[in-house]
């Protein structure tokens, strides 16, 4: 709707619409997403009585606050308040006044600055991942080759809540049995761990906590374009990283209508069933070794293990692991097949 008003009237509008260089550049940038997902999306969501503001437009105001750097929901619309063209193009139902410069008052017609916070709380998220593969299917088509490699990782959120806030001074801020007022969902997790030395040599290991939630991604780069965001699933800060990897996988491929033939991540990575996912395509997984806290043990080339003496390991059976996996245990050549009579001052 293209309002009138006593100083600027309809057709005047239109004009300035269609050349105020901020309108015309979020309307190029909003063209690339298909948003006849979201007319869809809406027109199976209707509900009856007063027409909420459509979908559309809390989806582009959201998107203009990641683009405009907007750090909380009131900075965003304090950045409406001042482009009330942009209000307009974005297609929130005004509230009409013909006594205003733009023919609607522009405080009664954006949400107030909660109702920002608990929509983009509570946005849908089989929409926004309808429109992510949109978008990735759509440069699947103009790019060859993307996804053939994917790199997986995750990145932490910090929650809007006072504990993240450290001159708030308060006891337990990172006790997870104490749970945030400021959000119900989010959850504490060491975001860096790093090992400090101490005056004696020694090393202590040093974590630092926050409260929020993980931000897993399956991105691919592209000479040209860039780097293309192929997935994305959202967990509280609680999760390993290694969880965040079969559900971006998998909605990477059906993004991509195809698997890739390379992967790569960092460290935590480091698991049997991620290296599995392109073992059969004669891929690679360039992932670093993780010993996820053991000692690594020697082994011949057949992948039979050496003891911490020295020894060389005896395979006796093979068995399930409760991970999925099939495997192989070792016992001690001192007492497998048959005891040798030997002493050895191993603990097993």
């Amino acid at each position: 709707m293209i309002p009138s008003s006593v100083v600027f009237d309809q057709s005047t509008l239109t004009r300035m619409l269609a050349h105020d260089p901020i309108v015309r550049d979020y309307q190029a940038f909003f063209a690339q997403l298909d948003w006849s997902l979201v007319e869809q999306w809406q027109a199976q969501h209707s509900s009856r009585g007063r027409p909420p503001h459509p979908e559309s437009a809390y989806l582009k105001a959201f998107l203009i606050r990641i683009r405009e750097r907007c750090a909380s929901s009131s900075e965003l619309r304090r950045f409406l308040l001042k482009h009330p063209l942009l209000v307009i193009d974005l297609g929130f139902r005004l509230k009409l006044d013909a006594s205003a410069p733009y023919g609607f008052d522009i405080q009664h017609t954006l949400p107030c600055d909660s109702w920002l916070r608990e929509k983009l709380r509570t946005l849908d998220q089989d929409l926004l991942q309808a429109l992510l593969r949109a978008t990735v299917r759509a440069l699947h088509t103009e790019i060859p080759g993307l996804g053939e490699v994917i790199a997986f990782d995750v990145k932490h959120i910090y929650a809007w809540v006072h504990e993240n806030n450290p001159r708030e001074a308060m006891r337990d801020r990172y006790c997870k049995d104490r749970q945030p007022r400021g959000d119900p969902d989010c959850r504490v997790g060491v975001k860096r761990s790093t090992n400090q030395v101490q005056p004696d040599g020694s090393t202590k290991e040093k974590k630092e906590y926050l409260w929020g939630y993980g931000s897993g991604v399956a991105a691919a780069t592209d000479p040209v374009y860039g780097d293309v965001v192929l997935a994305e699933y959202t967990l509280p800060f609680n999760e390993g990283d290694v969880t965040y990897f079969h559900p971006l996988y998998q909605r990477a491929i059906v993004a991509l209508d195809q698997f890739p033939i390379h992967i790569t991540a960092d460290a935590a990575y480091d698991f049997w069933y991620v290296y599995e996912t392109v073992a059969h395509r004669h891929g690679i997984a360039a992932i670093p070794l993780n010993s996820h806290g053991h000692e690594d043990a020697p082994r011949d080339p057949d992948g039979t293990p050496y003891c911490s003496k020295g020894l060389r390991m005896h395979p006796t059976y093979r068995f399930w692991h409760t991970n999925g996996y099939r495997a192989q245990r070792f016992r001690c050549p001192l007492l497998f097949p048959e005891r040798t009579g030997e002493i050895c001052d191993h603990d097993q």
